[in-house]
């Protein structure tokens, strides 16, 4: 995709057509967000309900972010001679099945299976709807239109999760299947009425997309994704617990908390999408140190319940902004095969999401107590930093492809 077609593109459909075009694409990120971020509002209440304990429970989450790993890359390249708008619909209708599989799962091994096939359609969404969103504004506007399609992924976490943990901790948490199937399938009529058809490229092929998986900078992108986004997982993944057990936070508040830290993810995705626009490089310098001194902020924070929310919403913030930047930056660094380039980015921040769930888990295991994973996200973000580093030092001898 190239910048000279992004112009062309743009042109076609009028400011009206292109504003409800991406509120359709982000209502999936809406649908996908929910069935994401609720489970570990509801870790407690699936852990009773399938007689588990908290590693176990992280197990599902780690699960369903595997299902993200390996779809992505499968779908965007199978998908790849598909029209990006077909392409989209089906995986919206994918996401609907596997949650309403999930709601009568019986046991513990069948829940693991249909979180991971929850988490299939996952990456090659977001990817596919970054590159249609893309193609409909501007190049000045790549950024934005991003944010847009993953605001529906933060708005999510101040309305869709809140809401489904409150349903869930209420009604029980297998509720959350049902909503999230609802929500895919009224997505589904969204995208069919909205997003305009574009036929797929005539060069398409399985072949070409794979072709970014040559690229070093495609590589290095994703790398700041799992290590730097890792922190942010690790530390998200065991909230309920870190604000129940160690700020002494009720529980009939975590909807709250979880609110909190959406409202910060919605502030800090549309600043990260308008500071990327300037600067794609120079965001991704800046944000990873400041995640880094979120996270030890939020580990000392987190003793008292007043500064716990307080922080609550700024690391939620600060990692958010990462996301518009790393997805502008694969797009640079393959002009020619942007969906799987594109979808590879949630493979990247949902290993970074089963490596944050993980050594989460372990330091907790280990004893280290519920604010120790925030810890051992700091850590990530600065490796990440390191990564990022290597990433420009090797633009300036070897500039991106135009």
């Amino acid at each position: 995709m190239t910048t000279t077609a992004v112009s062309n593109t743009s042109k076609k459909y009028g400011s009206r057509h292109v504003t409800l075009a991406i509120f359709a694409l982000a209502m999936g990120g809406f649908a996908i967000g929910t069935t994401e971020f609720t489970m570990m509002g509801l870790l407690k209440e699936i852990e009773q309900g399938l007689n588990i304990s908290t590693p176990e429970a992280g197990n599902l989450i780690s699960a369903y972010a595997l299902g993200v790993v390996v779809g992505a890359p499968v779908f965007a390249a199978l998908g790849a001679r598909l029209p990006r708008k077909q392409l989209a619909l089906g995986l919206m209708l994918f996401l609907s099945v596997a949650n309403l599989t999930s709601y009568i799962a019986p046991d513990y091994g069948t829940m693991l299976i249909t979180r991971f096939a929850s988490g299939l359609p996952h990456g090659a969404f977001f990817g596919i709807a970054a590159v249609i969103a893309a193609s409909l504004v501007a190049p000045t506007k790549r950024g934005w239109a991003i944010s847009m399609v993953m605001g529906g992924l933060t708005i999510a976490n101040v309305i869709g999760v809140p809401a489904a943990t409150w349903l869930g901790q209420s009604y029980g948490w297998r509720l959350l299947f049902v909503v999230v199937g609802v929500i895919g399938l009224a997505t589904s009529v969204l995208l069919w009425k909205f997003v305009p058809f574009e036929a797929a490229h005539p060069d398409a092929s399985i072949r070409r997309e794979l072709s970014a998986l040559k690229r070093i900078q495609v590589w290095l992108a994703l790398l700041i994704g799992i290590i730097g986004f890792g922190g942010f997982f690790a530390t998200y993944t065991y909230i309920s617990h870190t604000m129940t057990s160690v700020a002494g936070i009720p529980q009939n508040l975590l909807p709250l908390v979880v609110a909190l830290y959406g409202l910060g993810m919605v502030a800090g995705n549309i600043l990260g999408g308008r500071i990327a626009d300037k600067s794609v490089m120079g965001t991704i310098y800046r944000v990873l140190p400041a995640i880094a001194l979120a996270l030890v902020a939020y580990a000392v924070a987190a003793h008292w319940a007043w500064s716990a929310f307080i922080m609550v919403f700024i690391v939620g913030g600060i990692g958010s902004m990462l996301v518009p930047p790393l997805q502008t930056r694969l797009l640079d660094a393959s002009p020619d095969a942007p969906s799987l380039a594109s979808s590879l980015n949630h493979s990247a921040l949902n290993i970074a999401n089963a490596l944050g769930a993980f050594l989460g888990g372990v330091v907790i295991a280990w004893g280290w107590g519920y604010v120790a994973p925030a810890l051992v996200g700091a850590a990530l973000a600065l490796l990440g930093l390191g990564v990022a580093g290597i990433s420009g030092w090797l633009e300036r001898k070897k500039p991106l492809a135009a």
